[in-house]
């Protein structure tokens, strides 16, 4: 109780302080709360609207979430140019004549609040944005030159992302269209420069190519035949003399005796069985005589003196030359014929590698197809995105609220500044007695002695002021007090009209700390 009664005596003691400091606080808050002049505020929401089309029917080629939709639009219509634009177009801001650019900027937006929904909480996409201004119908100006930004940058932006989408697969079919075309023409180049060795003909060629190799054997089969008749020719004239073939040679006994034994083994054959002595008898003598007979061909052969060219006879002669004619045709055909032959094995041995070329050619060339039907299927989606945004069926941005012109204040709270500034000029004058107590070292109480000295006193005799003391301290408690009821008024009233009014400074000194009230 004796602590209570202590701080009271010391508050009472510190109350000139008190007074001074709390009534300064205090004036100072109420001045500026009913000096300062009043704030309009304004406001609109936004909302990002779910496309008209289902998606699973027809979607959009702009491909945008709701809250990055929102903060793009933020990003682009809040910038410095825009801000500056509006401010000097509807002079949203007093005394804006004697502002850079950059306090301009800075004061529109602080004046200006953006809040968005929360996109984690799956709420719906909402943008609400306000502005203040100390003229009611300049609010609801700045904001409605704000929406027209919002709805011309996000009409801007869809159409733009769709045109350029639509533009990109358009010259990218051109592209592929013209890729084609080259690849086609480069194949069929290639097939030009390559017609004998194509794979498609090649069991064309190797059926030719095993013709021509019969009519070959065939040439041989021929030649030999005209050889063999030349030979014959030759050989008639040598055993005969002359060039006809029935003119019948000169036989010698042994080819006579063995005409004889052909002829009865063929009586014999008509009368007896295979296996008759007789018959067996035959067979073994005319196999002597053949031998007989080969014996003595190869004796003549080998004693025959060879004829001569200019020794045959004329149409010996002409027979002979129409053998060799037919015999150098056969040569020349056979000689073409090989020919054709070596050019097809050498197509034949090309066509693999010519294979290998046009397969590489052909599958760039398929894949190229792949490529533009693909691009063709993202065009026509691309044409109906387009469409859509055309006719603003896609996802957009619309006003659920729209700006209106406020028909009284909001700020400041003038009631609210006045309680929280005397609230505040307590407090301040509250702690300012705290501090004056803390680093004093008068002691005014007993206890004050035995802490600092050690000492405890007998008795204590209370300061005992005499009727002229009295008076003068109340004087001057009364001097205080005139000063602070006429004094802090008048220097405030003395700042307001010959230095800088009170809201002005109120609000420089809410734009350096950053706040609004």
């Amino acid at each position: 109780m004796e602590d209570v009664h202590y701080y009271l005596a010391v508050f009472k003691r510190r109350l000139p302080y008190f007074l001074i400091v709390s009534t300064l606080v205090s004036a100072i808050f109420v001045a500026v709360a009913f000096t300062m002049p009043p704030a309009y505020e304004s406001r609109m929401v936004l909302l990002v609207e779910a496309p008209k089309i289902p998606e699973d029917l027809a979607s959009s080629t702009v491909q945008t979430p709701a809250f990055e939709q929102l903060q793009l639009l933020q990003q682009r219509v809040f910038t410095r140019n825009n801000l500056l634009t509006i401010a000097r177009e509807h002079n949203a801001l007093p005394e804006m004549s004697g502002m850079s650019p950059d306090e301009i900027v800075g004061r529109m937006r602080d004046r200006t609040g953006i809040q968005t929904s929360n996109r984690f909480a799956q709420e719906v996409p909402l943008m609400t944005v306000s502005f203040e201004a100390p003229v009611a119908i300049t609010t609801a100006a700045v904001l409605n030159a704000y929406l027209d930004l919002i709805l011309q940058q996000d009409s801007e932006f869809r159409r733009g992302r769709s045109t350029e989408t639509l533009e990109f697969f358009q010259q990218e079919l051109e592209r592929l269209g013209t890729e084609i075309d080259r690849q086609g023409a480069r194949i069929l180049q290639f097939k030009q420069d390559n017609t004998d060795a194509l794979p498609e003909s090649l069991d064309f060629r190797m059926d030719q190519q095993s013709d021509l190799q019969d009519q070959l054997a065939e040439i041989d089969r021929e030649i030999n035949g005209f050889r063999s008749q030349r030979s014959r020719l030759v050989q008639l004239y040598e055993l005969t003399g002359g060039v006809d073939a029935s003119t019948t040679p000169v036989q010698s006994a042994e080819e006579r005796a063995l005409e004889e034994a052909k002829t009865e083994l063929q009586n014999a054959l008509a009368i007896y069985a295979p296996d008759n002595p007789r018959v067996k008898l035959l067979e073994t003598r005319i196999k002597n005589l053949e031998a007989a007979v080969d014996a003595s061909d190869d004796v003549a052969e080998d004693t025959r003196e060879p004829v001569l060219e200019e020794d045959l006879p004329p149409v010996l002669r002409v027979q002979l030359d129409e053998v060799d004619a037919g015999i150098d045709a056969l040569e020349a055909q056979k000689e073409r014929i090989q020919e054709r032959i070596d050019a097809l094995t050498t197509t034949i041995e090309r066509t693999p590698e010519v294979a290998i070329v046009l397969e590489e050619m052909n599958r760039k060339y398929e894949t190229i197809q792949d490529q533009y039907e693909r691009a063709e299927e993202r065009l026509s989606a691309a044409q109906i995105g387009d469409q859509i945004e055309t006719r603003s069926r896609g996802q957009r941005i619309t006003v659920i609220e729209q700006p209106t012109v406020p028909d009284r204040p909001t700020k400041p709270s003038r009631k609210k500044m006045a309680v929280a500034g005397t609230g505040l000029g307590m407090l301040a004058a509250i702690a300012l007695i705290v501090l004056l107590e803390f680093f004093s070292n008068t002691a005014r109480r007993p206890e004050d002695i035995i802490k600092r000295f050690g000492v405890t006193p007998i008795s204590t005799i209370p300061y005992i002021q005499t009727k002229g003391q009295r008076i003068r301290r109340r004087a001057r408690q009364i001097l205080v007090l005139l000063l602070i009821l006429g004094g802090i008024p008048a220097a405030l009233y003395a700042i307001h009209i010959y230095y800088l009014p009170l809201d002005l400074i109120a609000e420089k000194v809410m734009d350096k700390l950053g706040i609004r009230l």
